[in-house]
């Protein structure tokens, strides 16, 4: 069964193109969905999916109806083939029923992997030089270590309770207990 999903993204966009593609193109049941291409949730996408069995054929107009990105339409695609689910873009040309389809798809792949290498390559290379320079990443420290001997010398007063300490330090009860895992005891 062929079953073509068509997405617009505002209310004002009219898919009537999308769906007379969908429709020549052999689609037995059409879902539409008028959303953003960033939007993760789509339930009408999601609906076409479950209604789907293996050998049925997912069919789009034009590939950025399916996915925003690269990825996410590489984990779409593989979603669906991992389910025996075939997929076709009527603009592009793709059909992953047939090896020329699988082998454009595998290239994407391929060529989305590359990207992501390069990407953690120059995120490493650029934390290295960070360092090299005497920077260090991440989160500041909740307290400093000032703000932690205050914390040890008002906790050692039971009568103060812990959100009043975290109130002084300007820090939620949560960081003291982190911080002070025994709570009043390792004082």
């Amino acid at each position: 069964m062929f079953v073509g999903y068509a997405r617009v993204s505002t209310q004002d966009q009219n898919p009537d193109f999308q769906l007379d593609a969908l429709r020549e193109a052999g689609c037995d049941r059409v879902f539409e969905e008028k959303a953003s291409g960033a939007q993760r949730e789509r339930p009408q996408l999601s609906a076409a999916i479950n209604y789907m069995r293996a050998g049925d054929t997912l069919i789009v107009w034009r590939l950025d109806r399916l996915a925003r990105s690269l990825k996410q339409l590489i984990e779409t695609v593989e979603y669906l083939d991992n389910a025996e689910i075939g997929f076709k873009s009527v603009a592009e040309n793709i059909d992953t029923t047939t090896a020329g389809g699988r082998l454009v798809f595998h290239v994407f792949g391929a060529l989305a992997e590359f990207e992501r290498s390069l990407i953690r390559e120059r995120t490493g290379a650029g934390l290295a030089a960070a360092r090299a320079r005497g920077r260090i990443g991440g989160r500041p420290a909740a307290l400093s270590e000032a703000d932690k001997a205050i914390a040890m010398a008002l906790m050692r007063d039971s009568n103060i309770p812990m959100s009043q300490i975290a109130k002084r330090l300007g820090c939620a009860v949560s960081t003291l207990h982190r911080h002070f895992p025994g709570g009043r005891k390792m004082v």
